[in-house]
Protein backbone atom coordinates (compact mmCIF):
# COMPACT_ATOMS: atom_id res chain seq x y z
CA UNK A 1 0.00 0.00 0.00
CA UNK A 2 1.13 3.37 -1.00
CA UNK A 3 1.85 5.86 1.61
CA UNK A 4 2.33 9.29 0.93
CA UNK A 5 4.70 11.68 3.13
CA UNK A 6 3.70 14.33 5.10
CA UNK A 7 7.25 16.76 4.32
CA UNK A 8 6.69 20.72 3.82
CA UNK A 9 6.47 20.98 0.27
CA UNK A 10 9.01 23.95 -0.67
CA UNK A 11 10.94 24.67 -3.64
CA UNK A 12 10.33 21.24 -5.13
CA UNK A 13 12.09 20.07 -9.24
CA UNK A 14 10.35 17.88 -11.61
CA UNK A 15 13.77 16.28 -12.85
CA UNK A 16 14.35 15.48 -16.55
CA UNK A 17 14.22 11.88 -15.43
CA UNK A 18 10.71 11.96 -13.56
CA UNK A 19 8.89 14.31 -16.46
CA UNK A 20 9.77 11.90 -19.17
CA UNK A 21 8.64 9.20 -17.15
CA UNK A 22 4.86 11.27 -16.70
CA UNK A 23 5.29 12.60 -20.40
CA UNK A 24 5.67 8.77 -21.46
CA UNK A 25 2.65 7.51 -19.10
CA UNK A 26 0.17 11.42 -20.79
CA UNK A 27 1.18 10.19 -24.03
CA UNK A 28 -0.38 6.78 -23.52
CA UNK A 29 -3.17 7.76 -21.98
CA UNK A 30 -4.45 10.62 -23.60
CA UNK A 31 -2.53 10.98 -26.56
CA UNK A 32 -1.01 14.41 -25.73
CA UNK A 33 2.29 15.12 -26.33
CA UNK A 34 4.97 16.28 -23.39
CA UNK A 35 7.84 17.70 -25.20
CA UNK A 36 11.45 19.06 -23.34
CA UNK A 37 10.20 22.28 -23.64
CA UNK A 38 6.91 21.47 -21.47
CA UNK A 39 8.52 20.54 -18.31
CA UNK A 40 8.39 23.54 -16.51
CA UNK A 41 5.16 24.03 -17.36
CA UNK A 42 4.43 20.78 -16.34
CA UNK A 43 5.80 21.20 -13.15
CA UNK A 44 4.06 24.39 -12.39
CA UNK A 45 0.73 22.60 -12.70
CA UNK A 46 1.38 19.88 -10.71
CA UNK A 47 2.58 21.39 -8.01
CA UNK A 48 -1.29 21.85 -6.73
CA UNK A 49 -1.55 18.54 -6.96
CA UNK A 50 1.39 17.52 -4.56
CA UNK A 51 -0.04 20.17 -2.39
CA UNK A 52 -3.34 18.85 -2.09
CA UNK A 53 -2.07 14.95 -1.69
CA UNK A 54 0.52 16.41 0.87
CA UNK A 55 3.39 14.54 -1.53
CA UNK A 56 6.75 16.09 -1.34
CA UNK A 57 8.18 15.54 -4.41
CA UNK A 58 7.27 14.56 -7.85
CA UNK A 59 9.17 11.34 -7.21
CA UNK A 60 6.41 10.56 -4.88
CA UNK A 61 3.65 11.97 -7.05
CA UNK A 62 5.12 9.10 -9.74
CA UNK A 63 5.07 6.39 -7.21
CA UNK A 64 1.68 7.27 -6.16
CA UNK A 65 -0.09 7.93 -9.58
CA UNK A 66 1.41 3.83 -10.29
CA UNK A 67 -0.20 2.90 -6.79
CA UNK A 68 -3.96 1.19 -6.73
CA UNK A 69 -4.15 4.03 -4.48
CA UNK A 70 -3.60 6.64 -6.77
CA UNK A 71 -5.61 5.03 -10.04
CA UNK A 72 -8.01 8.31 -9.65
CA UNK A 73 -5.71 10.89 -9.48
CA UNK A 74 -5.04 10.14 -13.25
CA UNK A 75 -8.07 12.26 -14.24
CA UNK A 76 -6.49 14.94 -12.14
CA UNK A 77 -2.76 14.85 -13.85
CA UNK A 78 -4.72 14.88 -17.03
CA UNK A 79 -6.88 18.04 -15.96
CA UNK A 80 -3.58 19.76 -15.17
CA UNK A 81 -1.64 19.28 -18.05
CA UNK A 82 -4.06 19.07 -20.57
CA UNK A 83 -3.88 22.43 -23.05
CA UNK A 84 -7.78 24.52 -22.41
CA UNK A 85 -7.09 27.86 -24.86
CA UNK A 86 -10.33 29.11 -26.59
CA UNK A 87 -12.51 31.82 -27.37
CA UNK A 88 -16.17 32.77 -28.31
CA UNK A 89 -16.05 33.15 -32.09
CA UNK A 90 -12.59 31.86 -32.55
CA UNK A 91 -11.48 31.27 -35.85
CA UNK A 92 -15.27 33.95 -37.31
CA UNK A 93 -14.80 32.62 -40.90
CA UNK A 94 -15.45 28.80 -39.84
CA UNK A 95 -18.95 30.09 -38.55
CA UNK A 96 -19.70 32.53 -41.50
CA UNK A 97 -19.32 28.96 -43.63
CA UNK A 98 -21.07 26.66 -41.59
CA UNK A 99 -24.38 29.44 -41.49
CA UNK A 100 -23.97 30.36 -45.91
CA UNK A 101 -22.58 27.05 -47.15
CA UNK A 102 -22.68 24.12 -44.86
CA UNK A 103 -26.30 24.42 -43.52
CA UNK A 104 -27.82 25.25 -46.64
CA UNK A 105 -26.28 21.92 -48.27
CA UNK A 106 -26.71 19.67 -45.32
CA UNK A 107 -31.08 20.88 -45.27
CA UNK A 108 -30.83 20.55 -48.88
CA UNK A 109 -29.53 17.24 -48.72
CA UNK A 110 -31.73 15.28 -46.64
CA UNK A 111 -34.71 13.37 -47.06
CA UNK A 112 -37.65 15.12 -46.73
CA UNK A 113 -39.33 12.33 -44.34
CA UNK A 114 -36.26 13.13 -41.82
CA UNK A 115 -37.51 15.12 -39.12
CA UNK A 116 -34.94 14.97 -36.18
CA UNK A 117 -32.57 16.98 -35.22
CA UNK A 118 -28.95 18.10 -36.80
CA UNK A 119 -26.28 16.75 -34.98
CA UNK A 120 -23.15 18.76 -34.26
CA UNK A 121 -19.93 17.87 -32.06
CA UNK A 122 -17.97 20.09 -30.71
CA UNK A 123 -14.60 17.62 -30.35
CA UNK A 124 -12.53 19.10 -27.54
CA UNK A 125 -15.16 21.58 -26.43
CA UNK A 126 -12.68 23.13 -23.22
CA UNK A 127 -14.58 25.38 -21.19
CA UNK A 128 -18.15 25.90 -23.68
CA UNK A 129 -17.10 28.51 -25.66
CA UNK A 130 -17.07 26.32 -28.94
CA UNK A 131 -20.07 24.98 -28.63
CA UNK A 132 -21.83 27.93 -26.62
CA UNK A 133 -20.51 29.55 -30.17
CA UNK A 134 -22.29 27.32 -32.38
CA UNK A 135 -25.60 27.12 -30.20
CA UNK A 136 -25.92 31.02 -30.81
CA UNK A 137 -25.32 31.23 -34.94
CA UNK A 138 -27.49 27.95 -34.98
CA UNK A 139 -30.05 29.39 -33.08
CA UNK A 140 -30.28 32.65 -35.04
CA UNK A 141 -30.06 30.40 -38.13
CA UNK A 142 -33.48 28.59 -36.71
CA UNK A 143 -35.29 31.92 -36.44
CA UNK A 144 -35.51 32.22 -40.31
CA UNK A 145 -35.61 28.61 -40.82
CA UNK A 146 -38.27 27.40 -38.47
CA UNK A 147 -37.93 23.39 -39.47
CA UNK A 148 -34.47 23.80 -38.54
CA UNK A 149 -34.00 21.55 -35.38
CA UNK A 150 -30.41 20.91 -33.80
CA UNK A 151 -28.81 19.84 -30.81
CA UNK A 152 -24.69 19.73 -29.75
CA UNK A 153 -22.60 17.25 -27.91
CA UNK A 154 -19.73 18.77 -26.53
CA UNK A 155 -16.61 16.77 -25.50
CA UNK A 156 -12.91 16.98 -23.63
CA UNK A 157 -10.80 14.77 -21.45
CA UNK A 158 -10.41 17.19 -18.91
CA UNK A 159 -13.31 17.25 -16.53
CA UNK A 160 -12.34 20.08 -14.84
CA UNK A 161 -13.23 22.38 -18.31
CA UNK A 162 -16.41 19.77 -18.64
CA UNK A 163 -17.82 21.48 -15.43
CA UNK A 164 -17.23 25.05 -16.28
CA UNK A 165 -18.93 24.57 -19.32
CA UNK A 166 -22.23 23.16 -17.80
CA UNK A 167 -22.19 26.13 -15.64
CA UNK A 168 -21.52 28.50 -18.87
CA UNK A 169 -20.79 31.32 -16.48
CA UNK A 170 -18.31 33.41 -17.94
CA UNK A 171 -16.01 36.80 -16.74
CA UNK A 172 -17.59 40.36 -18.93
CA UNK A 173 -13.08 39.99 -21.19
CA UNK A 174 -14.37 36.24 -21.87
CA UNK A 175 -17.47 37.57 -24.07
CA UNK A 176 -16.06 40.56 -25.56
CA UNK A 177 -15.79 38.69 -28.88
CA UNK A 178 -19.94 37.72 -29.00
CA UNK A 179 -21.27 40.71 -31.39
CA UNK A 180 -23.59 42.46 -29.23
CA UNK A 181 -26.95 42.03 -30.34
CA UNK A 182 -26.11 37.99 -29.56
CA UNK A 183 -25.03 38.95 -26.29
CA UNK A 184 -28.53 40.76 -25.74
CA UNK A 185 -30.05 37.70 -26.47
CA UNK A 186 -28.37 34.52 -25.26
CA UNK A 187 -26.65 35.95 -21.92
CA UNK A 188 -27.56 36.63 -18.58
CA UNK A 189 -26.11 39.20 -16.38
CA UNK A 190 -25.67 38.40 -12.33
CA UNK A 191 -27.93 40.30 -10.29
CA UNK A 192 -25.27 40.85 -8.34
CA UNK A 193 -23.80 44.31 -10.13
CA UNK A 194 -20.45 44.14 -8.04
CA UNK A 195 -19.98 40.47 -9.57
CA UNK A 196 -18.84 40.41 -13.50
CA UNK A 197 -19.79 37.85 -14.76
CA UNK A 198 -22.79 36.23 -17.42
CA UNK A 199 -24.84 33.34 -18.15
CA UNK A 200 -25.71 31.33 -21.36
CA UNK A 201 -29.55 31.60 -21.25
CA UNK A 202 -31.43 27.89 -20.46
CA UNK A 203 -32.43 27.55 -23.72
CA UNK A 204 -29.23 27.85 -25.31
CA UNK A 205 -27.43 25.39 -22.28
CA UNK A 206 -29.88 23.16 -22.91
CA UNK A 207 -29.40 22.68 -26.39
CA UNK A 208 -25.49 21.31 -25.36
CA UNK A 209 -25.04 17.99 -23.88
CA UNK A 210 -21.39 17.85 -22.17
CA UNK A 211 -19.13 14.70 -21.70
CA UNK A 212 -16.25 13.20 -20.77
CA UNK A 213 -14.29 11.53 -24.04
CA UNK A 214 -10.62 10.50 -24.53
CA UNK A 215 -9.60 10.47 -28.27
CA UNK A 216 -7.51 7.60 -27.54
CA UNK A 217 -10.36 5.10 -26.38
CA UNK A 218 -12.55 2.69 -28.67
CA UNK A 219 -15.51 5.27 -28.71
CA UNK A 220 -18.26 5.52 -30.55
CA UNK A 221 -20.98 7.78 -30.67
CA UNK A 222 -24.81 6.51 -30.47
CA UNK A 223 -25.60 8.84 -33.42
CA UNK A 224 -23.96 9.96 -35.99
CA UNK A 225 -23.48 13.58 -36.75
CA UNK A 226 -23.97 16.18 -39.63
CA UNK A 227 -20.84 18.40 -38.48
CA UNK A 228 -17.62 18.33 -35.92
CA UNK A 229 -15.71 21.05 -35.03
CA UNK A 230 -11.97 19.95 -34.09
CA UNK A 231 -9.56 23.13 -33.76
CA UNK A 232 -6.37 23.44 -33.24
CA UNK A 233 -6.51 19.82 -30.60
CA UNK A 234 -4.66 17.22 -32.98
CA UNK A 235 -1.37 19.75 -33.25
CA UNK A 236 -0.89 18.04 -29.54
CA UNK A 237 -1.10 14.52 -30.96
CA UNK A 238 2.02 12.87 -32.38
CA UNK A 239 1.11 11.81 -36.76
CA UNK A 240 -0.10 8.03 -35.78
CA UNK A 241 -2.49 9.66 -33.49
CA UNK A 242 -3.97 12.28 -35.67
CA UNK A 243 -4.36 10.03 -38.29
CA UNK A 244 -6.50 7.67 -36.38
CA UNK A 245 -8.36 10.30 -35.20
CA UNK A 246 -9.49 11.85 -38.21
CA UNK A 247 -10.46 8.00 -39.47
CA UNK A 248 -12.53 8.15 -36.21
CA UNK A 249 -14.22 11.53 -36.84
CA UNK A 250 -14.62 10.32 -40.91
CA UNK A 251 -16.98 7.10 -39.22
CA UNK A 252 -18.83 9.12 -36.75
CA UNK A 253 -20.05 11.68 -39.79
CA UNK A 254 -22.87 11.31 -41.73
CA UNK A 255 -22.51 10.48 -45.45
CA UNK A 256 -21.94 14.61 -46.81
CA UNK A 257 -20.75 15.55 -43.37
CA UNK A 258 -18.50 18.01 -42.50
CA UNK A 259 -15.36 18.55 -40.29
CA UNK A 260 -13.84 22.30 -39.47
CA UNK A 261 -10.19 21.84 -37.89
CA UNK A 262 -7.77 25.07 -36.40
CA UNK A 263 -6.19 26.85 -38.95
CA UNK A 264 -3.10 25.81 -37.59
CA UNK A 265 -3.57 22.36 -38.95
CA UNK A 266 -4.02 20.15 -41.70
CA UNK A 267 -5.31 17.03 -42.81
CA UNK A 268 -2.93 17.01 -46.06
CA UNK A 269 -0.88 13.80 -46.04
CA UNK A 270 -2.61 12.29 -43.68
CA UNK A 271 -4.56 9.91 -46.42
CA UNK A 272 -7.58 10.14 -45.36
CA UNK A 273 -10.98 9.90 -47.71
CA UNK A 274 -12.10 13.32 -46.94
CA UNK A 275 -12.42 16.35 -49.60
CA UNK A 276 -11.32 19.61 -48.84
CA UNK A 277 -14.07 22.32 -49.52
CA UNK A 278 -12.86 25.60 -47.83
CA UNK A 279 -9.62 26.37 -45.71
CA UNK A 280 -9.80 23.76 -42.88
CA UNK A 281 -12.91 22.32 -43.74
CA UNK A 282 -13.57 18.85 -44.76
CA UNK A 283 -16.50 17.10 -46.58
CA UNK A 284 -17.29 13.08 -45.92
Amino acid sequence: MYKAKTTIIRDVVLSENIFKKLGSFIQSECGIKMPPGKRLMVQSRLMKRLRALEISSFEEYWAFIQSTEGKDEVINLINAVSTNKTDFFREPDHFKYLIDTVLPELIKNRPSEIREPFKFWSAGCSTGEEPYTLAMVLSDFAEKNRSFKFKILATDISTKVIEHGRIAIYSKERIDPIPMKMKQKYLLKSKDPAKKVVRIIPELRSKVIFRRLNFLDNFRLKEKVEVIFCRNVVIYFDRDIQKKLVEKFYEQLVPGGFLFMGHSETINGLNTKFRTVAPTVYQK
